[in-house]
């Protein structure tokens, strides 16, 4: 039952998300269709102001694209607007600059070609705190990767500044160092799990992507990583402690659930090793396969 309410639920969020990008789609094409072709004017004609833009304009990943209005590629005029009544008045508010719109006008510009790869903008973190494309995008000075404004950590840690302290302690994943990225983890461009994490069939999915060695699938699974995922016992971007651990003590995250009390609900340990009270040896010493285990429901390393 819990399966198939996750998948209602699932399924509605796509189909919002189906629906909003499908609005925003025909809302492009009408305003492409009220847009006569003699409106535009091309982009040699654009040139003899914006001479600076327009010759570099040629390494822009956007020159490379798919024909649009009968020309070769993406041209000024597909995301500032037909030109014709710019040229003729001289009036900047004849054409469109993104940098003077709002974030759903820049959105929805840029959602003209890329709302394929991107349907679920709309419910993304950066939109909802009133971030648009070129907050992240510079789209003709960049070269960057992506037309990002500055590489990644460096763009991300301008806004998140919480999070880059935690890349500087003694255990880090290495996205200081370029091995890991941001984006390695989290959509910017919108998902439905929280802090924008990458959608995966199973929680924290992406992160065995990097540590196989704990993707199973086990035949004794931990409960804990299925419900909760990897940030129940660890820190997911950098800590004091080795592999990440939330806690310096082993044992003082497992009895987080393995301790009796009112609300126990998981299995009870038992046995004079489990004296939490005397000084004893880690738990993991004993169930070492803490992660999931193909011989033993309780985690015990192979041949014990």
């Amino acid at each position: 039952m819990l399966m198939l309410g996750a998948s209602i639920l699932s399924a509605n969020a796509l189909a919002t998300s189906a629906t909003k990008a499908d609005a925003a789609g025909k809302t492009a094409t009408a305003q492409a269709k009220d847009t006569a072709p003699g409106d535009f004017v091309g982009a040699d004609v654009c040139a003899t102001c914006h001479k600076e833009v327009a010759e570099d304009f040629a390494n822009n990943p956007h020159s490379k694209t798919t024909k649009m209005h009968g020309r070769n590629g993406v041209s000024c005029e597909d995301c500032h607007g037909a030109g014709q009544a710019h040229v003729e008045s001289g009036d900047k508010a004849k054409i469109f600059n993104p940098a003077n719109g709002t974030t759903k006008e820049v959105d929805a510009k840029c959602l003209e070609c890329h709302l394929a790869k991107h349907r679920s903008l709309d419910d993304s973190a950066h939109a909802e705190g009133n971030v648009s494309c070129i907050g992240c995008h510079d789209i003709h000075h960049s070269k960057v990767e992506s037309l990002l404004k500055a590489p990644q950590p460096t763009l991300c840690y301008q806004c998140h500044t919480e999070i880059k302290p935690q890349f500087s302690m003694p255990f880090h994943h290495k996205v200081n160092e370029g091995l890991v990225q941001c984006s390695d983890c989290h959509d910017p461009h919108g998902a439905y799990k929280k802090k924008g994490l990458k959608p995966a069939i199973e929680q924290d999915a992406f992160c065995v992507k990097c540590h196989t060695e704990m993707a199973g699938p086990f035949v004794y699974e931990h409960a804990v990583v299925k419900t909760e995922g990897c940030t129940a016992c660890h820190f997911p971007h950098g800590g004091p402690n080795p592999h990440l651990l939330n806690r310096a003590n082993v044992d003082a995250i497992c009895l987080q659930c393995h301790s009796p009390s009112p609300n126990f609900t998981t299995f009870t340990p038992a046995g004079p090793y489990h004296n939490q009270a005397a000084q004893s040896q880690s738990c993991l010493t004993c169930h070492a396969s803490i992660h999931g285990s193909n011989v033993s429901r309780v985690f015990f390393k192979q041949g014990d």
